[in-house]
């Protein structure tokens, strides 16, 4: 009999940043890859919720450190790569999951709400990928978080589904350009409940009805449901995969009727 082995789908014994780590997806992905055996930072502006979730993640068994940071601030993810460094001695991943998003319409958007967008969630991107992707050891993963919204028309989103579209498009040039010591992929959440939206996609509701009606899967994902394909591509597992969006969605986008 040929013998046959393959590479466990995770990310135990890694160093993880997670770049919006303290709230909604990005925390879940960070407690997830602590849960699953990695060393995590989770960081973002608020030093209370930094300090809850590295409460949390150590909780785990997982060894992390205590930094802020703001996506818009180069220097603040600097602060935040030479702290991964000390404490972890190095970096195998990095999760790119801070957001920001806009309401207002095509016509109604203004030019400072419009930047404040595309700053955070598309230039911050590129600026937590050129200030980690040096300092990462080769056979490192980067996975940022994309959208629906980058692929389906959604009313009142155009500055958000501008920048997840930019996501996924420097998603794919950064995979081309990091290759072959860095590998670079997103997730594309379909809708997801968070402490943030969860009374918008409680049952009951007509958003609620409308999305589980069009959903294959009949429902809403909770967060923790994200976690696995963050795990997937981070691990050892995904050495083969680059430049891909995964989708992950319930099967929404992909239902017409």
């Amino acid at each position: 009999m040929v013998e046959y082995e393959h590479t466990p789908v995770s990310v135990e014994g890694k160093r993880a940043v997670v770049i919006g780590g303290t709230s909604g997806i990005g925390q879940a992905i960070a407690l997830g890859f602590a849960e699953d055996g990695a060393d995590v930072i989770a960081t973002s502006r608020s030093e209370q919720k930094v300090e809850e979730t590295a409460t949390e993640i150590e909780a785990r068994g997982a060894q992390t450190a205590r930094v802020t940071c703001d996506v818009t601030d180069g220097a603040t993810l600097e602060a935040v790569r030479e702290t991964t460094i000390e404490t972890f001695g190095g970096i195998d991943i990095v999760v790119a999951s801070q957001g920001a998003i806009s309401r207002e319409t095509v016509l109604d958007i203004e030019d400072d709400e419009w930047d404040h967008v595309l700053d955070v969630a598309l230039d911050g991107v590129r600026r937590v990928t050129q200030t980690f992707a040096p300092a990462m050891d080769d056979d490192g993963s980067i996975v940022t978080i994309s959208s629906l919204a980058a692929r389906l028309s959604m009313a009142n989103l155009p500055a958000y589904s501008a920048a997840k579209g930019g996501v996924d498009a420097f998603t794919r040039a950064a995979a081309r350009e990091l290759a072959p010591e860095i590998r670079v992929n997103a997730i594309a959440p379909g809708f997801v409940i968070t402490p943030q939206n969860a009374d918008t996609y409680a049952e009951g509701t007509e958003k609620r009805e409308q999305i589980d009606d069009r959903t294959p899967l009949g429902r809403v994902a909770e967060r923790e449901e994200i976690v696995g394909a963050a795990i997937y591509l981070a691990s050892d597992a995904s050495a083969y995969v680059t430049g891909e969006v995964l989708t992950v969605d319930g099967g929404f986008a992909d239902s017409a009727l």
